[in-house]
């Protein structure tokens, strides 16, 4: 129980930081387009929206990748006492850590 509490705990605090860290690419990126006077969703709702989009696309083409190869998976894996679909797991925990990846690589590419 305690293992659970503490897994939940660890994934909730990636998310929270890698949705933090998706808000402040994307401010970065966009202009202020307020003046037009358009409603415009929140950074927060963008960044979520864009981390279950990521996610969903990496675990659809990890789908495909499995089925095409023909790998046999276990249906479920028990991490910290919580079941998880390993192919969901790996697609979730991708996606948390993408915004990184992409600022170590945009780091690397100003050298």
């Amino acid at each position: 129980m305690t293992g659970s509490l503490i897994f939940g705990a660890v994934v909730l605090l990636l998310i929270v930081i890698s949705v933090r860290e998706r808000i402040r690419q994307r401010l970065h990126r966009e202009k202020d387009w307020s003046f037009i006077g358009e409603g415009k969703a929140s950074p927060l709702s963008e960044a979520l929206t864009n981390l279950i989009g990521v996610a969903g696309g990496i675990y659809l083409t990890l789908v495909v990748l499995t089925e095409f190869l023909e790998l046999q998976l276990p249906e479920l894996i028990n991490l910290f006492g919580i079941s998880l679909e390993p192919l969901a797991a790996v697609s979730i925990f991708m996606a948390l850590v993408q915004p990184y990846l992409q600022r170590v690589l945009n780091a690397w590419r100003r050298l």
